[in-house]
């Protein structure tokens, strides 16, 4: 064992029997022992876990969590410390979803998130906990602190509203840069990392579920080999969305247009992305729209657009408005500026 490898510290009054246990009955290994006439102080191993047993009074016991092929319950040493057994799952968690109509502002409030981004909410109370939406700012620039790493999720994808970022992808070859209105999707367990942003850089997050893990990955290696185009992770392609390079047709209703961005083809159907404009040709229709999909959010990337919920007062969405809409909630957007630009996020009923 190398002199800066780190050790974590338990202090027992039971140290015979804390070894025992330890190295019997749950896997640890001695790397060190001394001294050797009457031994008060063990260093252990397991699974990169390295335990400094020492004998002392009082005890300060500590809590150490053991993977195990199968469940089963919490165990205490005779010293007191606690052991709890966990099961590699690669089960997602996702909560019934609690639609309602939510509408936010992108007036500055964020909050300190990881690698020195900053997040505001956009679905506060994020539908039960089966979704959540943020526009991640990084204020600075410049190089980010992040590293490998990839999300436990079921649905996750980023759209750039302001700036760039340069970033790398699992199976895509060298790094390439996001600018605005650019999508990507991040397949479940994709590897990737951000390596650099413009100042003020904003991008909009979407994730389903709201609450997952991230994991990093200091084994692999980015930028690695390009994949093929064809590859999967967990029955979903990497699709990035390029904007200037979208193609525009007629939107669902009169006055407006929509891009595609590739993104319901490359999740099978389990969520669909588009970018929503203003044609400029003819009158805004003012007909009733709904949505008939689990999930509805429009995010405002530029200009302004009144949305009207049947029912409620009309609203002013602007540069960094939102709004998530129930299904089945009759509803307009009207009046739109002449650079109005909108990110639609529509997620269907679960199919797997």
């Amino acid at each position: 064992m190398g002199e800066r490898a780190a050790q974590v510290v338990v202090t027992t009054d039971r140290f015979d029997d804390d070894l025992a246990e330890l190295t019997d009955r749950y896997g640890f290994r001695v790397e060190q022992i001394f001294p050797a006439d009457a031994p008060s102080t063990a260093v252990i191993s397991r699974d990169g876990t390295t335990l400094r047993l020492e004998a002392g009074v009082p005890a300060r016991p500590v809590e150490l969590r053991l993977s195990v092929a199968s469940r089963r319950g919490p165990v205490r040493l005779p010293g007191g410390t606690r052991i709890v057994f966990t099961v590699d799952d690669s089960t997602i968690d996702v909560p019934p979803c609690r639609p309602t109509l939510a509408i936010r502002h992108h007036d500055g409030d964020a909050s300190p998130g990881r690698a020195g981004m900053r997040y505001h909410d956009l679905i506060p109370d994020r539908w039960g906990g089966r979704y959540i939406a943020s526009i991640i700012s990084i204020p600075d620039g410049g190089p980010v602190p992040d590293y490998v790493h990839y999300h436990r999720v079921r649905f996750q994808m980023i759209a750039v509203k302001r700036g760039w970022a340069k970033v790398v992808y699992e199976g895509q070859g060298e790094p390439f840069v996001m600018h605005a209105g650019d999508v990507v999707t991040q397949p479940p367990g994709i590897r990737h990392r951000v390596l650099e942003a413009s100042p003020g850089l904003e991008v909009v997050e979407v994730s389903c579920p709201a609450e997952h893990e991230t994991i990093a990955d200091w084994s692999h290696v980015l930028p690695d080999e390009p994949a093929s185009t064809d590859r999967t992770w967990d029955g979903q392609r990497f699709v990035r969305h390029v904007h200037a390079d979208a193609a525009w047709v007629p939107g669902r209703l009169v006055g407006w247009e929509a891009c595609d961005t590739g993104i319901a083809a490359g999740t099978e159907g389990d969520a669909d992305v588009r970018i929503v404009r203003p044609s400029g040709a003819g009158t805004i229709g003012d007909d009733l729209l709904r949505f008939d999909s689990e999930f509805a959010l429009v995010v405002v990337l530029d200009g302004s657009v009144q949305f009207i919920a049947d029912g409620r007062p009309a609203v002013l969405l602007t540069d960094g408005s939102s709004v998530a809409v129930p299904a089945d909630l009759p509803h307009r957007f009207l009046e739109p500026s002449p650079d109005c630009l909108m990110l639609v996020v529509t997620v269907p009923a679960r199919r797997r």
